[in-house]
């Protein structure tokens, strides 16, 4: 096989405790490398015994291994700087599987947007617990899966131990819940083994749970939003990724809250899932650092 002739494109994210000469650690071994810097981004949440967060991307010369050069930063920065890092190649894209149920704008809105290139990530397939949008997912060529919640199916237990052997299959990168409207087990978080991105029709903390407009519309409240956030056991409560709001008066009932709400839904899920692809955030506890520019 010919060598590459082109440069590689790659991202770097790291986090670490804060302390002086971590930039120029990294730089300097890219330097050595014979990378060019074409972004970088940091974040100190306190430079006295805060943490640090950094996201290079940067051009490696033709014949320059990334395995091997993964092996060398690990040994020779992130270990001296007990950093928790990732170094990912552009050109692979990320593969993301979206659970969905019948609510299909969110759905809608990433395949628009993946369909466009919009989005730097194959979608390798979609699973409901309904049927209902299996045509305008396989009319993109996607593969569909239907995974009802039943009784006979074993219930909760056996709809996800169908969708993890779905999913184990396709080995995910990211999976999205586009208004998948059914609780996921810590098991089944545990087993997954990829980060999940779930939108809630609500500005969290605000309503979480359950029926966010009705009850937005019983408190009076003058701004509807929703929040795009990684799924943690506790119901609605993981680290918040991107959020937006619109305003609305007391002649909007729930129903029209929420059709203005499904408008602000997608977008926010559709910017997340873009920045996770584009590793641009980095969890830090019961929060994110999100570069997103």
């Amino acid at each position: 096989m010919a060598a590459a002739t082109v440069p590689t494109t790659m991202r770097l994210l790291v986090s670490c405790p804060d302390r002086p000469g971590i930039v120029a650690a990294v730089s300097r071994f890219l330097l050595e490398a014979g990378a060019n810097i074409l972004h970088a981004d940091q974040h100190s949440t306190d430079p006295s015994g805060g943490e640090f967060f950094l996201r290079m991307e940067f051009t490696l010369p033709p014949g320059v291994d990334p395995d091997a050069l993964r092996v060398a930063f690990g040994r020779g920065v992130a270990e001296p700087f007990v950093m928790q890092w990732s170094l990912w190649d552009v050109g692979a894209r990320k593969r993301v599987a979206i659970l969905v149920s019948k609510y299909d704008h969110a759905l809608q809105e990433l395949l628009w947007r993946w369909r466009r290139s919009e989005l730097q990530a194959d979608v390798v397939l979609v699973a409901s617990n309904h049927e209902d949008l299996r045509g305008d997912v396989e009319g993109l060529g996607i593969a569909y899966h239907h995974v009802p919640v039943t009784e006979e199916g074993g219930g909760k237990a056996g709809s996800e131990a169908a969708l993890l052997e779905l999913l184990g299959g396709v080995r995910p990168d990211l999976v999205v819940l586009a208004r998948y409207m059914q609780i996921l087990s810590g098991d089944f978080l545990d087993r997954v083994a990829a980060p999940v991105i779930n939108i809630h029709h609500s500005f969290l903390p605000a309503f979480a749970g359950a029926g966010p407009y009705e009850r937005a519309k019983a408190r009076g409240v003058k701004l509807i939003g929703a929040t795009a956030h990684y799924v943690t056991e506790e119901l609605d409560a993981g680290p918040i990724i991107e959020q937006d709001v619109i305003r609305v008066t007391h002649r909007d009932d729930a129903a029209a809250m929420a059709r203005r709400g499904a408008d602000i839904e997608r977008a926010v899920l559709a910017r997340a899932v873009a920045w996770h692809c584009e590793d641009r955030v980095l969890r830090h506890g019961s929060t994110t650092v999100v570069f997103s520019s």
